[in-house]
């Protein structure tokens, strides 16, 4: 295996940003990483987002370029794919939810590869198969961080709401610990660690890596690695934790007398960081998966002629006005003439 320097670059961005609250909170400044970055961090998250959003809904899509899979709705009697060829808004809805909550085409995807044939071990031959690993790492790695995100409402919210609660108790029924242990927590870290590798092993997929492949991968890792210390092996104050995020979102913000603990800060300063990144990299994904030109378009082509509203009126010429302008031209390239050049 050949040195992965993008690989290297990113573990090492993401040890920096590790030890910058390591040497920040050890010489005082609580402040700065417990207010002032998670403030500027959400700040630039919105604001990013914001732009994108505004940007993509004013880029124009004056024709109808949608990705088909299937058949298109045509004649009454020839069966139209509703989903994979949507031709009205409700088959785009049930095509862009199947998209966003399962993510369906990743998992129709289909790996080839090169393999030796046993009756000509010297030519080989292309097979194509369908492959469910990544489909399957993707989707328990999205939901595991959805499940993590929606249980951290419990330190931002007074009182709780029921949902979070449930969540919580349903999360945590393998009480093989104390404190309990959150499943979505470990398949958080399981998850993503098969992302990683696969990224690191398939000498394919880490050729066309590149530090931005990386880069978030390491950093959530990073994220889910300092939540388990801080859960079971670090402990910190946990009221002291709560009466810093109620402060922060009741913009009444204060660092509280007790000692949080410096792990906390270093949790929070990769979740600021993570926030601040996101404008900035293909996790904004998250809101372009519903601006995506190719998927949130019915397929209409047949039934609703689609005219460019900016298209100016094009000057055309007949074969005769553009003969008479290129004669010369026509006649010494050989190009028959239907007039002559006049003497």
């Amino acid at each position: 295996m050949s040195f992965n320097f993008t690989f290297f670059v990113s573990l090492f961005s993401v040890v920096a940003l590790v030890c910058i609250p390591l040497v920040g909170v050890g010489v005082g400044l609580e402040i700065l990483f417990g207010i002032a970055i998670p403030y500027f961090a959400l700040v630039l998250f919105l604001a990013g987002i914001v732009y994108h959003i505004i940007k993509w809904a004013r880029t124009p899509v004056p024709y109808r370029i949608p990705t088909t899979a299937g058949q298109q709705k045509t004649l009454p009697w020839i069966k139209s794919d509703y989903l994979d060829n949507p031709h009205n808004t409700w088959g785009v809805i049930g095509r862009m939810a199947l998209e966003v909550l399962f993510f369906r085409s990743l998992f129709r995807n289909l790996k080839t590869e090169l393999r030796k044939a046993p009756e000509s071990p010297e030519k080989g031959r292309i097979v194509y198969w369908s492959s469910k690993w990544l489909w399957l790492g993707a989707i328990v790695f999205h939901y595991s961080f959805l499940t993590v995100l929606t249980r951290h409402l419990k330190f931002f919210t007074e009182p709780v709401p029921f949902f979070v609660t449930m969540l919580e108790s349903f999360d945590g029924f393998l009480e093989i610990y104390l404190p309990a242990v959150y499943m979505s927590g470990l398949t958080l870290l399981l998850a993503l660690t098969y992302l990683l590798v696969r990224r690191i092993v398939d000498s394919k997929i880490r050729y066309i890596s590149l530090a931005s492949d990386y880069f978030p991968l390491l950093l959530i890792l990073g994220i889910g690695i300092s939540g388990v210390l801080m859960r079971y092996f670090l402990k910190v104050d946990i009221i002291a934790v709560k009466e810093l995020t109620m402060g922060l979102v009741t913009l009444h913000p204060t660092i509280p007398e007790q000692d949080i603990g410096l792990i906390f800060y270093i949790h929070l300063f990769l979740v600021s960081a993570l926030l601040a990144y996101i404008p900035f990299s293909k996790l904004v994904h998250m809101a372009g998966v519903f601006f995506s030109m190719t998927r949130n378009m019915a397929n209409n082509n047949r039934a609703v002629r689609h005219v460019n509203p900016w298209e100016y009126p094009v000057k055309v010429f007949s074969y005769t006005e553009q003969e008479d302008m290129f004669r010369k031209q026509m006649k010494k390239a050989g190009i028959p003439l239907e007039r002559d050049i006049e003497e």
